[in-house]
């Protein structure tokens, strides 16, 4: 992410969290921090995703990722999250926070098929009351692709 993505950027945060979007300046606070690391993802011309983390080691912090409703369900916030991960282990990170709504089922899902657990609930964090649960994974450095018993089959590491 870069500061001339920040219009777009913030247009899509506003339209996707109307009620919880991060004021613009705060996007650009967290470009200029040192700890925190920022990707968009690119369709044609258009951001239809984005995501940022902090690291400061050995704990990552999933600070946010979002994808445009339009392209939901076409595995862009996997491809954002491991592109968080993998960050987060080239920066020594361990371990991986983020805090997500309670009534988001479609996020915790996917963050479950990465490896999170919820460890804490914030009760009314967010401004309408909703709960923030937090959730943890483990950082697994990829490692080799591997075969499964059949030899045809190849799983790699999350």
């Amino acid at each position: 992410m870069q500061p001339a993505d920040l219009d777009e950027v913030y247009a899509l945060e506003t339209s996707l969290f109307p009620e919880d979007a991060w004021p613009r300046r705060m996007f650009d606070e967290e470009l200029a921090h040192p700890t925190r690391q920022y990707w968009v993802l690119v369709r044609g011309r258009e951001i239809v995703g984005y995501a940022g983390m902090m690291c400061i080691p050995p704990v990552a912090d999933v600070q946010t990722i979002a994808v445009a409703s339009g392209h939901e369900g076409k595995g862009l916030g996997s491809a954002l999250l491991r592109t968080l991960h993998e960050a987060a282990i080239h920066s020594r990170g361990t371990e991986i926070l983020l805090e997500v709504r309670s009534d988001n089922h479609r996020a915790q899902e996917l963050y479950k098929r990465f490896g999170y657990e919820h460890i804490h609930t914030r009760p009314g964090y967010y401004g309408d009351g909703h709960d923030a649960l937090i959730m943890r994974c483990e950082l697994v450095p990829a490692g080799p692709p591997q075969r499964s018993a059949d030899g045809r089959t190849i799983h790699g590491n999350r």
